[in-house]
């Protein structure tokens, strides 16, 4: 037999259980919200530039891994060059860029045939095995620093993808 109040006793312990895992189910979902809309979390890798076969012109490739909040590309700058651009391939056609942006926990990929970095006026035509200092800016993250080596002309990175 059960005895007088016991069903009500269990009813409020259940009540109190299933509270207290929505609140701790709710904390964690409140963290990983905050990641995607926190403070970019920014690592460049796989930086390089092709040996440049004019005087006046190069192009320079890297990826941008993200493991925090979204983020904006806005510009790029380089004592190689004056006139850094962001450009996009699509379709086979070259267009010029404002911005990029770097998605919450993703990444942005500048690779042969797709996004990449124009510098245009060299100040110098540089050689393979030079290193050429570029200042990426973010619109959250700021500037990060990159020195991105000079490969030959031909140069295929092995991505792994």
């Amino acid at each position: 037999m059960s005895r007088p109040g016991a069903p009500s006793r269990r009813l409020a312990g259940c009540v109190a259980l299933t509270a207290t895992a929505l609140a701790l189910a709710g904390c964690g979902s409140d963290d990983s919200s905050s990641n995607n809309a926190g403070k970019p979390e920014l690592k460049i890798t796989g930086a390089y530039m092709p040996a440049p076969v004019m005087d006046t012109m190069a192009a320079g490739f890297f990826t941008v891994t993200n493991s925090g909040g979204a983020d904006t590309l806005t510009s790029v700058t380089s004592d190689l060059a004056p006139d850094v651009t962001l450009h996009s391939t699509k379709g086979g056609a070259m267009e010029e860029q404002k911005s990029f942006a770097v998605p919450a926990d993703g990444s942005l990929d500048f690779a042969s045939g797709g996004n990449h970095l124009m510098f245009e006026k060299l100040t110098h035509k540089p050689l393979e095995g030079e290193k050429v200092s570029v200042t990426l800016h973010f619109a959250k993250a700021g500037t990060v620093k990159v020195s991105m080596p000079v490969k030959s002309a031909t140069y295929n990175p092995k991505t792994g993808h």
